[in-house]
């Protein structure tokens, strides 16, 4: 491997095919603007249309000035495709974010998801797959200014780490996440180029950049299903805003403005959420048996009919017999599809009886003729009767204020204990004044279902999966019936009651039990001796959890300190607060993002105490700039976010915010690997035992 510094030649040539392919970008983008449409449309509506699309593209091919078009190049020894027998010349390809053509259409860069890109991130020693060379280029800014070469075809030279793949992969991350297409790596690419009809879960520790691979994923799976996926949709599901808004600019800055982004929240807000569940009622409506309590209860509306129907036209009455009508609704309760649909279908049912005997009595009906008859008032009062209409969210309603209902539909299936954990002690009068909790929306959700079908996408991303509960997995199971699916997390960093056990089990409550599972083992963000660390948690909170092989070395990373004045007896808030400025100030002179982290109940005073101390600060999500470069974190909202450095308020108070010490260590887990470059842990209490 040759590195290049930027007094050589070729390196002008590179940044001569740099500055060439931004004005073809410009170009394509002019180009798109200059679009008339007004010959092609026939309508306003497709007139609109075209003009959104339009303008989709001429967005997609901004030229962002500190984004690199092209990130490496890679020479084929033949040109692929072609019989490599007939010794046929290699071809030249710049690898970028999206694809530039010159005014001939000929490619300058091409797209990094495209098969002949694939060798850049997959080639080796070992299978140099027709590469002769691969080029990784360094950009300071956005400026071209070094180069970096692998023979990968050449046995005389040796195979070496990359030190431009590594500067990239730890350059300061200030701002929101940024994507990671220039340093993806083969265990990641084969994950990010699987196909779109299986679904993949991906478990993966601290700085595996399992969050990253999810979006590429996407973008990889826009780009070679577009049709498809324009007509199905796909989503991207995240913890929580703060999570949204951090890797929000990943997916524009490689071309894709289409994809939406959401919370579960966000997904089942059929009502507005007010209350809060203590942990047995949340442990318990989120567990996967309140959908067969909720189905049982939808079902109890339907009514066999002890009455005929009798629906008279003209002169003639015609007759359907109780037992009949008793026969047709259990046909549709057999059939088992959803309440709303069968509700649809009873008054055709119900019409095409009578039809049967118009046609035996010599009349010829049509289908207006059983149209007709399914509107007639005699059946509409039947199926009124039989079948009525079912409103989730009074029904969830009922569920929660009415015991004898509850106790009927949650018989064989919640404990006595269970039912009385979720019946609310002073029960509301309406919908709307029900002080609802967040898993009650779910609940709602799934009754929503039950009545008719939620609408299903081609892909979605679920990340953070691992805090879900089986009611949470299963609404957003509904949101891909027909699709797939990308789940991510880490089973060591579930921090809620109902945290996952399994991927089986999760998988399972998602639809998506054939879904294959890749574990991510090599760390790429965290030090080396923080992660290391940090893993001593693993044996408490996730026992045979693979630890993460961290691939940077960076000694110095870690610092733990006592907060405690020389020759005092035992440290005060004061001397915490004090201890906590100081490693806050002294990683302020390092360049890139700081993170301080703590305890939800420390926040107040950590904000009071840096405010006197004139340090200005940011809260989770909120984007940094360079004359304030440190945020405050709540423990509780640290996961999947991450800093250049990291200060860590007292531990143990991390733990102890937590109603259970798994959990708690799980929280401190989290907190302890969101740095990149370095760690400092403040502490006055006592380090629990693990970390001692």
């Amino acid at each position: 491997m040759q590195a290049h510094d930027q007094t050589t030649d070729p390196l002008a040539r590179e940044r001569g095919h740099l500055a060439a392919s931004r004005s073809a970008l410009r170009a394509m983008r002019a180009d798109a603007e200059a679009l008339d449409i007004r010959d092609v449309t026939a309508n306003w509506v497709n007139a609109a249309v075209l003009e959104r699309q339009i303008g989709e593209r001429v967005k997609s091919l901004a030229d962002l000035a500190h984004t690199p078009l092209f990130f490496g190049r890679l020479d084929y020894l033949h040109a692929p495709g072609a019989d490599q027998a007939e010794g046929a010349g290699g071809e030249q390809f710049y690898i970028g974010r999206r694809h530039v053509h010159d005014a001939d259409g000929d490619p300058m860069v091409i797209d990094w998801r495209a098969p002949v890109s694939q060798p850049f991130y997959r080639a080796s020693k070992k299978d140099p797959m027709d590469i002769a060379l691969r080029r990784r280029f360094g950009y300071t800014g956005g400026d071209l200014t070094a180069y970096e070469d692998e023979h990968l075809s050449d046995p005389a030279e040796d195979e070496r780490a990359s030190k431009l793949l590594q500067r990239e992969i730890e350059r300061p991350r200030v701002g929101p996440m940024r994507d990671i297409v220039a340093t993806i790596q083969p265990e990641q690419d084969e994950i990010v180029r699987g196909g779109l009809s299986g679904s993949v879960c991906v478990q993966g520790g601290p700085g595996t950049g399992k969050t990253a691979v999810g979006l590429h994923r996407v973008a990889y799976l826009l780009y070679a299903h577009r049709e498809r996926l324009a007509r199905t949709g796909t989503l991207v599901i995240g913890p929580n805003a703060s999570f949204l808004h951090y890797i929000e600019q990943v997916l524009p800055a490689l071309g894709e403005l289409e994809v939406k982004q959401a919370t579960v929240d966000d997904l089942v807000a059929h009502v507005e959420v007010r209350g809060t569940d203590d942990s047995a009622a949340a442990l318990v409506k989120g567990d996967a048996r309140m959908a067969r309590v909720l189905r049982a209860a939808v079902r109890s509306h339907v009514t066999l009919p002890a009455e005929p129907v009798v629906v008279v036209r003209g002169s003639r009455r015609w007759r359907i017999p109780a037992y009949e009508l008793e026969e047709i609704v259990s046909e549709l309760l057999a059939r088992d599809i959803r309440y709303g649909a069968a509700r649809d279908a009873l008054p055709q049912r119900i019409a095409h009886a009578v039809l049967v005997r118009m046609e035996q009595a010599g009349e010829a009906p049509d289908d207006r003729v059983q149209d007709a008859v399914a509107r007639n008032a005699a059946v509409k009062a039947a199926v009124k009767a039989i079948w009525p209409p079912v409103d989730p969210a009074k029904l969830v309603l009922r569920l929660l204020s009415d015991a004898e209902f509850l106790a009927a539909h949650a018989e064989g299936v919640l404990s006595e204990d269970e039912q009385k954990a979720i019946l609310w002690t002073k029960p509301a009068r309406s919908v709307k004044s029900a002080k609802w909790s967040a898993a009650d929306a779910v609940l709602i959700d799934e009754a929503t279902d039950l009545v008719s079908r939620t609408h299903s996408l081609g892909h979605v991303v679920l990340d953070e999966a691992q805090d879900l509960s089986p009611m949470q997995y299963r609404a957003v199971g509904r949101r891909c019936t027909t699709g797939s699916a990308t789940v991510l997390g880490d089973l060591a960093q579930g921090t809620t009651p109902w945290a996952t056990r399994s991927w089986a089990e999760a998988l399972g409550h998602l639809g998506k039990a054939d879904a294959v599972v890749e574990e991510l083992t090599a760390g790429f963000r965290v030090p080396r001796e923080v992660i290391a660390y940090a893993s001593r948690l693993l044996p408490d909170i996730a026992p045979g959890l693979t630890e993460v092989a961290s691939v940077r070395e960076s000694p110095g990373s870690l610092a733990v300190r006592r907060a405690t004045k020389r020759g005092a007896p035992a440290p005060d808030a004061a001397d915490l607060d004090a201890a906590c400025l100081e490693a806050c100030a002294e990683s302020l002179r390092q360049e890139g993002s700081i993170g301080l982290i703590a305890a939800d109940a420390r926040i107040p005073a950590l904000a009071k105490a840096l405010t006197a101390a004139g340090i200005t600060y940011l809260s989770p999500g909120e984007e940094t700039t360079p004359d304030t470069r440190l945020t405050l974190v709540p423990a509780s909202l640290a996961k999947g976010l991450e800093y250049d450095y990291v200060v860590l308020d007292e531990p143990a108070a991390v733990v102890d915010g937590e109603p259970d010490e798994r959990t708690g260590l799980r929280r401190l887990y989290v907190a302890l690997t969101r740095a990149v470059s370095g760690l400092i842990v403040v502490h006055s209490a006592p380090l629990p035992p693990q970390l001692a």
